[in-house]
């Protein structure tokens, strides 16, 4: 897929305030300091369509992106250790479940993982929920230029395993990094096959 446009729509406080679910759309979400804004900057060949921070937790609220001016993109709040209250993690936490599990035109949520990390207990419960309410998602595999092919290998070997005692299957796994623009073709073909294979 070509990417021929990318343009900011709003930010929202709530799923309910987002556009109709009138077109195909794909969320982003995972542990804050992850990547995320690098590498949907990426994806969409821009360097500032979403805001990057070297403070975690930047996202706060649902940000929605016009793509191709055909399908949605959307940026969730980052969760996890952001240097925020606690109450304020328990509302980001309720904002991406709801979103998650009430949008209608929600086609396949990614979640993000650093791949350098071993499997963090907030990721595997995330999406341990989104397995329990059959909400389509995928595994991105972020950062995999900060470490050496054999390290790469052992780090997904790793969480491949510790998923497989939980998921008779795994998901789909896209192996990514924001410098390289790895793993963009592969991510934007698999959006590519849903929009042309689903329709709403």
């Amino acid at each position: 897929m070509e990417i021929k446009s990318a343009d900011f729509i709003a930010s929202y406080t709530s799923y309910k305030d987002c556009p109709e679910p009138v077109m195909h759309e794909y969320a982003f979400v995972g542990r804050s300091n992850v990547g995320k804004s690098s590498l949907i900057n990426m994806l969409m060949g821009r360097k500032n369509l979403a805001k990057t921070s070297q403070s975690p937790g930047k996202t706060q609220l649902i940000n929605g992106f016009f793509v191709n001016k055909k399908w949605n993109l959307v940026d969730l709040p980052g969760y996890g250790y952001a240097k925020v209250a606690k109450s304020v993690r328990k509302d980001f936490n309720k904002l991406i479940k709801d979103y998650a599990e009430f949008r209608e035109n929600l086609m396949c949520i990614f979640v993000l993982i650093d791949s350098r990390h071993k499997p963090q207990q907030n990721d595997l419960a995330f999406m341990r929920w989104l397995g329990e309410k059959e909400i389509p998602f995928s595994m991105i595999f972020t950062k995999a230029d900060k470490l050496s092919s054999s390290e790469l290998n052992k780090n997904l070997n790793t969480y491949k395993k510790e998923m497989l005692k939980e998921w008779e299957a795994l998901p789909n796994i896209f192996i990514t990094s924001s410098e390289q623009k790895l793993g963009r073709n592969e991510i934007l073909d698999f959006i590519d096959r849903i929009n042309k294979s689903v329709e709403i």
